[in-house]
């Protein structure tokens, strides 16, 4: 015998995050962004570049625009200086007779460079949807949960937040917030050791946000800790899936978030090349696994990798671990120097929000402001404002 039942329609509505993904929802407090008003160029119009220049040369001193390490070389080649993401930020708010600072990056670096520039620019992202998936790893919701936790667990007060500049606003005014700093994969050592001088020596902990990676990499291999003087802390499990007593015996609490590009090098990555590459150096951005990065043979930020191979003998060969727009450029740029640089893993490994940006994008946007329309502008409201400021300051001050 078959019953056959008559399907119901579910009351099921599709969650924020769901609608979020599907690009029919924008969350503000997200560094995801879903609308990009405008009518965008053609990709193919072969007269992009010319645009862009005309728009640009239009603006004058009135546009400075600013390309990530990471960007297309089409957008690269408009770019007045190029740097990471802390750098770009400080250049901008050199340069307080620009009123239009347009930011070839990703959605938190421009919510930087709108806390430290001046209230007569306005700071302009080409493509809303140029997030970061590290970024959005930690939202304001789940760190102050976590900051509960701690409280409950008896041990807030002898935790001092340190968060990595690939953070939100709202993330970098919490960490002011609470007596907190900012931190680049340049300085990360010196972050935390003046965070854990904050606190009663043996008592400091820091609770390390977004990226876990970077927190355990500075403190094993830079600070001489051990894994075991770190936890992570998961968002998604009932008090972060830890203990009391395991967050009342850590030092490092380590946010668990990465960076998909950096997180997608393994130990195989490095023996592979090795294999495949005699007496090849391998060159890693801290963001990676610890398995990676303690088998690597130099480790650094951005900026780290570009001067190494600078200072690199001709002849040399190198494998680097960091994001591929940057390596092939790497590449193209040493060539004639007889340094071959390969991309350390096999697979093609871009940054796709970064990617987001493109030529069409760009000139969408100069030739908007050129028109006298401001477009995508990214603005920091005045309270996470001052406070992620004040974070931002502790890290400038850092000795």
């Amino acid at each position: 015998m078959r019953v056959v039942t008559t399907a119901q329609p579910l009351d099921v509505q599709p969650t924020p995050l769901a609608l979020l993904l599907l690009g029919r929802e924008a969350d503000p407090r997200s560094e995801r962004g879903v609308d990009c008003p405008g009518d965008l160029p053609a990709p193919s119009d072969p007269d992009l570049v010319e645009r862009a220049r005309a728009a640009k040369a239009k603006l004058g001193d009135k546009v400075f625009i600013l390309g990530h390490h990471y960007q297309r070389d089409e957008v690269i080649e408009f770019a007045d200086v190029t740097g990471d993401s802390f750098k770009l930020a400080r250049d901008a708010a050199a340069r307080p007779d620009a009123e239009y600072i347009v930011f070839c990056g990703v959605h938190f670096m421009a919510e930087s460079a709108d806390i430290l520039t001046g209230d007569g620019q306005q700071v302009i992202l080409p493509d809303l949807a140029a997030g970061c998936s590290m970024a959005d790893m930690a939202t304001a919701e789940q760190v102050a949960e976590c900051w509960d936790v701690l409280t409950e667990a008896g041990t807030a007060d002898q935790v001092v937040p340190v968060s990595y500049m690939n953070s939100s606003a709202d993330i970098k005014a919490f960490t002011g917030r609470h007596g907190g700093t900012i931190c680049t994969s340049s300085n990360a050592k010196r972050a935390l050791d003046w965070a854990f001088e904050q606190r009663p020596a043996g008592d400091a902990k820091v609770l390390f946000l977004p990226d876990q990676h970077l927190g355990r990499n500075t403190a094993v291999r830079d600070m001489g800790m051990s894994l075991d003087d770190c936890v992570v802390y998961n968002p998604h499990k009932p008090n972060g899936g830890l203990t009391a007593e395991q967050l009342r015996d850590a030092r490092m609490i380590l946010w668990r978030g990465h960076c998909s590009v950096h997180g997608r090098f393994s130990l195989d990555s490095v023996n592979d090349v090795r294999a495949r590459i005699p007496g090849v150096n391998v060159l890693v951005h801290p963001e990676c696994k610890h398995e990676v990065v303690a088998a690597a043979d130099h480790v650094g930020s951005t900026e780290y990798i570009i001067k190494a191979l600078e200072a690199a003998p001709r002849g040399s060969k190198w494998a680097i671990g960091t994001e591929l727009n940057l390596v092939r450029r790497l590449a193209n740029r040493f060539a004639a120097e007889d340094k071959e640089i390969v991309f350390l893993d096999k697979t093609v490994c871009f940054c796709s929000t970064m990617n987001r940006i493109d030529l069409p994008h760009l000139v969408w946007t100069l030739e908007s402001l050129a028109a006298g329309k401001v477009v995508n502008r990214i603005e920091v409201d005045k309270e996470t404002e001052h406070f992620a400021k004040l974070a931002l300051e502790r890290m400038l001050a850092l000795p």
